[in-house]
């Protein structure tokens, strides 16, 4: 299912694409800069994309899934129209981040690392955002939100 905000692959973007494994001269070992490139050219990594860079790179599509895969950066499926990160660091924890991510996660029908079905909200922890002093956070669509209640967040749920 693709994201409303997802646009379809164009001849345009694999033409950047292109220009991209032309850039690194065909050569395998800037595999992973060739994907990172082409995942903020489409979105996320789609399996004809993968197919495209291994053909262009004379690689096995087996050994660019399986870098593809390995890394936690890459996405092989749309991305979310909303992303929320819980903090799940030690300032976070004590000040009760864990009632927080069971509120996400039974209003949203999800756990964390998982999108909702209608590809609205993705969940995701983090194991620290660096502002102990707002404990506890959570990232919401880029935006920090400090000393985080769950009524907050029911709030902010329902307004997706």
């Amino acid at each position: 299912m693709m994201n409303p905000t997802q646009q379809p692959p164009t001849d345009n973007h694999l033409q950047k694409l292109d220009r991209t494994i032309k850039r690194y001269q065909y050569q395998q070992d800037a595999l992973i800069e060739i994907l990172h490139t082409a995942q903020e050219i489409f979105g996320y990594l789609e399996e004809n994309i993968l197919l495209h860079i291994a053909h262009s790179l004379k690689l096995p599509p087996s050994q660019v899934y399986g870098v593809a895969t390995f890394y936690h950066l890459f996405s092989l499926k749309p991305p979310a129209q909303h992303t929320c990160i819980v903090c799940t660091g030690t300032a976070c924890y004590f000040q009760g981040n864990q009632t927080i991510l069971t509120k996400l996660e039974k209003s949203t029908h999800i756990r964390a690392g998982q999108t909702t079905a209608d590809g609205k909200l993705s969940l995701h922890t983090a194991r620290c955002l660096g502002t102990c002093g707002l404990a506890p956070v959570v990232l919401f669509d880029g935006v920090l939100f400090g000393r985080t209640t769950s009524e907050f967040i029911g709030e902010q749920m329902s307004k997706i």
